[in-house]
């Protein structure tokens, strides 16, 4: 690694943690050596206002002009009058270090800098307690509540498993985050998970009632909604026709219309094609048939992701209802209903995603007033901790919320 550059009449000792112009000490404040550090480390790379915030502040939730703020110290550090000679500003998008830059000593390894975090423990194992209710067809479906604070309902999608989420890597990571800071009710789709797997009635129109009727036995008034993948149409659904209900609105690799209703050719055929290799390979033990759909929804997974996923396919849900499912979700268009969203959405949406194409959640956040929308750094359709994307959600996620409504002016 490279831990010492020399750029203009400056050098920048990583190590030492010192910037020296013409041999005399420049004094830096901790954070904005560190975007220094960043910057400099990346020349010549467009660094976006997320991914610079993402390694500077991973376990905070700041405003953006703590960022803006540090960039203007530095070009006041660096002699700037103006003339961008060292970092480029890319208006909406981010920084870029332009200034020629050679390396004065280095170590074994050259990779991206990044700032030094914390080790932590991790969290304790998360206690849930599975419920049971019957939908109007008699259907069951099995919901649990964790966590304390305002109520977060996460729409179902699939796939789900309520207790073997709790376990999987591909899951596990989503529920410590939210239930520090809320009382979030999951329960699995029907047809899937710990609910009916023996059910007739796959429709769009069953999985609104089912949530509908969820938040009736629950009693609820007021609370905020999670909707990932297809389980973003079913909070579209209900912010629209439930407004003084919804406070506010989060939705992930989300969609309005379902396969069946894209402009993607050859993309019927394509989906036709997975149903068939699921009802021929589904519930195999062979998981080849599986790693289809793995590659699809995770493609820059770990092997240990894609290990999970495959078994969570296995036991969340059987051949015929996988296809069913699909069939169900191609079906999906509440196009029409964006417009009567009334709460605060959110909507995130990796720019690879190969399952969910980037653009139909752009049409989902152009299409709801007020919307905020945010494009992740990933081709998976599940963000994982893995990846830079994370920190990224996790912060847009926060701020939207207000887990921390005294945003900190740490420089």
């Amino acid at each position: 690694m490279v831990v010492v550059y020399e750029f203009g009449h400056f050098q920048l000792d990583v190590p030492e943690r010192r910037l020296l112009r013409d041999g005399h000490i420049v004094p830096l404040r901790s954070k904005v050596f560190d975007t220094l550090c960043i910057l400099v480390k990346n020349h010549g790379r467009l660094l976006r206002k997320e991914e610079l915030m993402a390694q500077l502040w991973p376990d905070s939730v700041v405003e953006e002009n703590n960022l803006d703020h540090n960039v203007s110290k530095l070009r006041q550090a660096l002699g700037e009058n103006g003339d961008q000679k060292f970092i480029q500003t890319v208006p909406r998008q981010g920084y870029r270090f332009v200034a020629e830059v050679k390396s004065a000593g280095e170590a074994v390894h050259d990779g991206p800098f990044l700032v030094p975090t914390p080790k932590r423990e991790p969290p304790p194992p998360i206690q849930q307690e599975v419920r049971f209710f019957e939908a109007r067809d008699a259907t069951r479906i099995a919901y649990s509540v964790v966590g304390g604070g305002p109520v977060l309902v996460k729409a179902a999608n699939w796939l789900n498993h309520l207790d073997f989420d709790l376990k999987s890597p591909v899951w596990q990571h989503w529920l410590p985050l939210l239930t520090q800071h809320h009382q979030v009710v999951r329960y699995d789709e029907r047809g899937n998970g710990l609910s009916s797997w023996n059910v007739e009635d796959f429709s769009f129109e069953a999985w609104v009632r089912d949530f509908e009727q969820l938040i009736e036995e629950l009693q609820l008034k007021k609370f905020s909604i999670l909707g990932i993948s297809q389980g973003a149409a079913v909070a579209v659904w209900y912010a629209a026709h439930h407004p003084e209900r919804v406070e506010r609105m989060v939705l992930v690799g989300s969609f309005a219309r379902g396969w069946k209703h894209r402009p993607i050719p050859h993309e019927v055929e394509r989906r036709n094609a997975l149903m068939t290799l699921a009802r021929l390979g589904w519930g195999k033990d062979n998981p080849a048939f599986r790693q289809m759909f793995t590659t699809m929804f995770m493609p820059d997974a770990l092997p240990e992701h894609h290990h999970w996923f495959n078994d969570l396919q296995r036991v969340c849900t059987s051949p015929d209802n996988a296809v069913e499912l699909m069939i169900a979700a191609g079906e999906i268009d509440v196009v029409d209903l964006l417009p009567k969203v009334k709460c605060p959405t959110l909507v995130m949406h990796c720019d690879g995603d190969e399952a969910v194409p980037i653009a139909e959640g752009r049409l989902v956040a152009a299409r709801i007033p007020g919307a905020q929308f945010v494009e992740l750094p990933s081709r998976n359709h599940n963000v994982i901790p893995s990846e830079p994307a994370w920190p990224i959600f996790v912060r847009h996620l926060g701020s939207f919320m207000g887990w921390d409504t005294k945003a900190r002016r740490i420089h």
